[in-house]
């Protein structure tokens, strides 16, 4: 066994020790959707990547949005699923195939069930809201799906601490999972997401979701309201599936009114997420 601890901190800022983001990924995120070249080139691009596809159809298949025939093609799941909706789970799906198998503790498979899951539930969050402030479908999903990437930055920079946190986390399931990796780590998971989001250039407020979703009123978390703060609620809405990130469940009437939402409309909202997230995770879990 190594005992030299790796310097989390310093090993996040030397882009050398990072992942990169997978080329299809990179090429997604590139892609503008407002013209039928760009539409034609992400087809190109998830055609060509057959774990995608199979995502992409199976998700337009599961009952999360109730088809009405089999879908077959990636065209027709498009059509389904909204084109920008399937470029954000597609980049997802992407930067999840960094990790196939587990590291130690960490299994990928988890962290996508959870993301997954996440995105699908911040939906009824966001339908309850006043329309002029909801953020776009793309943002909405890019957010779910890379939220807490920082365990697979953890996983990769050091898997002896990873499987220390992991096995934390299962003992201690009540206590915030955020309050263990500051008592374990020099850094969090929220911290080390955002360091590797801006090795892949990714989006400011993408960037700024990662880093603030479990502290949503700090001032640096302005520029990615109301995001932020829609993935922060839906966490604590849902039960805990795949990862095992205990954050609590108490949602106070201010965090709704925040996001103009009537506190009255919790329950209903919570039902709904609810529905959403097991629906997303039964899907999830049919691909290993």
């Amino acid at each position: 066994m190594n005992d030299k601890k790796v310097d989390l901190r310093a090993a996040v800022r030397n882009l050398n020790s990072l992942p990169a983001m997978p080329v299809i990924a990179q090429k997604l995120l590139a892609l503008k959707l407002d013209s039928d070249e760009g539409e034609r080139q992400m087809m190109l691009l998830i055609a060509q990547d057959p774990m995608i596809s199979a995502k992409i159809i199976g998700l337009a298949n599961s009952p999360l949005l109730g088809a009405s025939r089999h879908i077959t093609a990636v065209k027709d799941a498009a059509m389904m699923l909204g084109l920008t909706r399937v470029k954000s789970v597609a980049t997802g799906i992407a930067v999840m195939s960094l990790v196939n198998k587990p590291i130690g503790r960490f299994d990928p498979q988890e962290l996508w069930m959870h993301n997954l899951g996440v995105a699908f539930a911040m939906l009824p969050v966001v339908r309850a809201m006043p329309a002029r402030n909801r953020p776009a479908d793309d943002q909405i999903f890019l957010a779910g799906m890379l939220h807490d990437i920082g365990y697979l930055a953890l996983a990769h920079l050091d898997p002896e601490r990873s499987d220390d946190l992991h096995t934390r986390l299962v003992i201690e399931e009540s206590r915030p999972a955020i309050e263990v990796e500051r008592e374990l780590l020099e850094v969090t998971h929220d911290e080390l997401g955002a360091e590797l989001a801006k090795h892949w250039n990714l989006p400011e407020e993408i960037v700024a979701v990662i880093r603030y979703h479990h502290t949503p009123d700090a001032e640096e978390a302005s520029e990615a309201q109301p995001l932020v703060r829609i993935v922060n609620i839906t966490e604590r809405l849902i039960p805990s599936f795949g990862l095992r990130e205990f954050v609590g469940h108490h949602i106070a009437d201010e965090e709704w009114e925040a996001l103009g939402i009537d506190p009255n409309q919790a329950a209903e909202i919570a039902a709904h997420a609810a529905e959403q997230a097991e629906q997303a995770t039964q899907f999830a879990s049919t691909f290993s």
